[in-house]
């Protein structure tokens, strides 16, 4: 295993929660409704891919890879009917922001250890070259906030879709659909049956028997719906393939920048998770 696969692991673990607030706090929500966007999914699309600009369904069906055949045609372009993209972003961010601070707390929230964890996770943020990576190339495009809690957020996010990327640059290289991607990872989760996953629950009966019957043609997962070896060993080198591609940006760093990264994230990510913020998963 590359050593720079422990480091980019590691920052995963440190970061993640930072950008999870996203979607488990309630600020980034209530920005998006006072939009007018009327449902979570309408302020997802529209919030997310508003680094993109207004591009059409099928661009952003591309960039995201995750979900089902007709399900971002359903928001996009339509959102930003309610809402320009500029102003979807701006909400997601000032949302997010405001969810770590509330989280953290003043103390923490205001602390030198912040200030410096934004300026490092910058520094790697805008390090990297964005060639082939879209969705990391769309917020690098965006302004960095002055705040630090915002900036944190906001550079914490932006290494979030450099990881992205190379996640699907892996799921392409081993022939994984989206659909499939979210299938081997509820069997990793030990999720039981994996169609019952929620992200995935709410699609057609018959897609999920394709996609279920499609795996086992490949020898990829059993008849009770778990990993059989070969599986397994495919979704560990997806993970290791995805931790190397992640590596680049922190390359950017000192091996004592890295220590210190590390320390002052630490606590941040600790009274995140506290705070009902899920610990990540790959």
């Amino acid at each position: 295993m590359s050593t720079t696969i422990p480091t980019a692991r590691r920052m995963f673990e440190l970061l993640e929660p930072i950008c999870l607030v996203t979607f488990f706090a309630e600020e980034c929500n209530d920005e998006l409704a006072a939009l007018g966007h009327r449902t979570y999914w309408d302020g997802y699309f529209a919030s997310r891919a508003a680094s993109l600009g207004r591009v059409p369904a099928e661009v952003v069906d591309a960039a995201f890879y995750s979900f089902a055949d007709g399900e971002v045609a359903r928001h996009i372009p339509s959102a930003w009917d309610t809402a320009p993209p500029e102003a979807s972003f701006a909400a997601r961010e000032r949302g997010s922001a405001a969810s770590v601070r509330r989280l953290l707390g003043d103390e923490l929230a205001g602390s030198p250890g912040l200030a410096r964890a934004a300026d490092l996770v910058t520094k790697a943020a805008r390090s990297a070259p964005t060639a082939g990576r879209v969705m990391f190339a769309g917020m690098r495009s965006m302004p960095v906030p002055a705040d630090p809690v915002a900036r944190l957020w906001h550079s914490a996010t932006t290494l979030r879709e450099h990881r992205g990327d190379g996640h699907i640059a892996a799921l392409v290289t081993e022939g994984i659909g989206g659909t499939e991607a979210h299938i081997l990872s509820a069997i990793d989760m030990d999720i039981h049956p994996p169609e019952s996953f929620g992200r995935v629950h709410h699609l057609p009966a018959a897609r999920l028997e394709a996609v279920m019957t499609g795996l086992r043609r490949r020898g990829l997962v059993d008849a009770d719906g778990r990993f059989t070896e070969a599986g397994r060993a495919t979704k560990e080198r997806i993970e290791d393939l995805t931790d190397e591609l992640a590596a680049p940006p922190f390359d950017a760093l000192s091996a004592a920048e890295l220590d210190e990264l590390v320390a002052v994230l630490e606590p941040l990510t600790a009274a995140l998770t506290a705070g009902g913020i899920p610990a990540p998963t790959r």
